[in-house]
């Protein structure tokens, strides 16, 4: 496991005072996902995390950084910093997923959460997203894991000494455990820990599993949504005539005819194979929660039951949950969104590898189905 980096004592840091130490019970306990009694189905709690924001108003951050990559693109980091943060306190980055930014409500949700703990947050926004949209010439895509890295060891070089954590949703879930696994001894001396949540871990099975009779809405309205992203987009201009002309209707199409020619991949197989996460989770140093649910509607449960993991990840698979939802009963959290106080936990030390319930730790085989599809309503993007 990674040396920590020698920092002033904090709820944070404390937790890692040998390199074992991921290793030791925290002091909280780990609660099991209780779904809201109205919200018992995956689909449910998929469209409900989207309506339902349950996100305050966060106040606009107080910088925003300008991160330049190798090809001359930029990728913006929004600096939210705790009036009694310091030299030394931890810091943590938020990964957002498919047409997402940093406005997406699961990540001003957990930027106002962290930053009650003194964690500075830097939401990031992928090239041609948010802030970023007019700052780049070629788009995002799932395993951009060298704009990761960029983005961490910014902040390292930011905040020397504080512990570096990172957060990912959904496809950002995918692109954080890439950058964790891809090649460990590249990342910053201050990693600390990371949280994924609902990652896709494996893109072409993803897309295969969104051909189901209700999936099909999911991969209608994210194709739709990817299409818009880039029309209009200057360096664009010739490929959204084209897509506008004949609309895709699954991502897979959209990355057949728009992802694999911008990025050079060699097919559609070739750029799926390659930026998949789940074939580097067994290299992974820093301590790692995944959390996902069977009955995700958008990622299948079954890639996670088989998972090769490193000792370092901890991986939590509930039977409820959706895709970013997890909206909770009452009385176990502050509130119901039952994700977000995972994260803190996790990130602050209250909880540890060996406090996730064992039914989720590595060599647990269960015997089920996976989820059968239920009639959905059209989702918007969160």
């Amino acid at each position: 496991m990674r040396r920590p980096t020698k920092t002033k004592s904090t709820s944070m840091t404390a937790p890692f005072a040998s390199k074992h130490a991921a290793d030791r019970a925290g002091t909280k306990a780990f609660p099991p996902f209780r779904p809201h009694p109205l919200l018992k189905s995956g689909h449910a709690q998929t469209i409900a995390a989207s309506y339902l924001h349950g996100a305050p108003k966060v106040r606009t951050a107080e910088r925003d950084h300008r991160v330049r990559l190798d090809d001359g693109d930029h990728v913006v980091l929004h600096d939210d910093r705790p009036a009694g943060w310091g030299p030394g306190d931890p810091t943590a980055v938020l990964l957002h997923g498919l047409a997402g930014c940093h406005r997406s409500t699961y990540m001003v949700r957990a930027t106002r959460k962290l930053n009650a703990e003194n964690v500075r947050t830097f939401r990031m926004d992928y090239r041609t997203c948010g802030a970023a949209r007019e700052l780049a010439t070629r788009p995002y895509h799932a395993g951009q894991s060298g704009d990761v890295l960029a983005a961490l060891r910014f902040i390292a070089r930011l905040c020397p000494g504080s512990p570096l954590n990172l957060i990912g949703y959904s496809m950002g879930g995918n692109v954080a455990l890439k950058t964790l696994g891809e090649n460990p001894g590249a990342l910053p001396d201050e990693m600390h820990r990371a949280v994924t949540i609902n990652p896709a871990i494996d893109l072409a099975v993803c897309c295969d599993f969104l051909t189901g009779p209700m999936q099909r809405l999911y991969d209608r309205h994210f194709a739709r949504h990817l299409t818009r992203h880039v029309t209009g987009h200057s360096a664009f201009a010739e490929v959204s005539r084209h897509l506008l002309e004949s609309p895709v209707v699954r991502i897979r199409d959209f990355d057949e005819r728009f992802t694999v020619p911008r990025w050079g991949f060699d097919g559609i197989e070739d750029y799926y194979r390659t930026a998949s996460s789940a074939q580097f989770i067994k290299q992974i140093e820093v301590p790692t929660l995944i959390l996902h649910s069977r009955d995700d509607p958008l990622i299948p449960g079954h890639l996670f039951e088989t998972l090769d993991r490193s000792e370092c990840v901890a991986l939590y698979l509930s039977d409820h949950g959706g895709h970013l939802g997890f909206i909770g009963v009452r009385g176990v959290d502050p509130d119901r969104r039952w994700m977000d106080w995972r994260i803190v936990d996790w990130l602050t030390g209250r909880v540890g590898i060996s406090d996730v319930p064992q039914s989720s730790h590595r060599g647990w085989r269960l015997s089920i189905s996976p989820p059968t599809a239920i009639g959905a309503p059209s989702l918007t993007a969160p």
